[in-house]
């Protein structure tokens, strides 16, 4: 259940990510934009670091968790 909230979040905060450098780009072209549009993207950059992680360890948790190793 939580993994799939976090899925599901980390793919709208992608949208969220990417229309906010978009709009960067469109107000870059019209001129000096003010610092807030400059700096939206990084909240969601953000999150999308830390549920990307998540997601990115999740397997190796799980093997960890069912006392799997990796010899090596």
């Amino acid at each position: 259940m939580l993994s799939t909230w976090i899925r599901q979040t980390h793919r709208w905060l992608s949208i969220i990510f990417t229309a906010t450098v978009l709009a960067n780009f469109v107000a870059m072209a019209l001129g000096t934009p003010p610092p807030w549009i400059v700096y939206s993207p990084l909240l969601p950059l953000f999150l999308l670091l830390f549920s990307g992680l998540y997601m990115f360890f999740l397997p190796y948790a799980a093997r960890w968790r069912s006392g799997r190793r990796v010899a090596g």
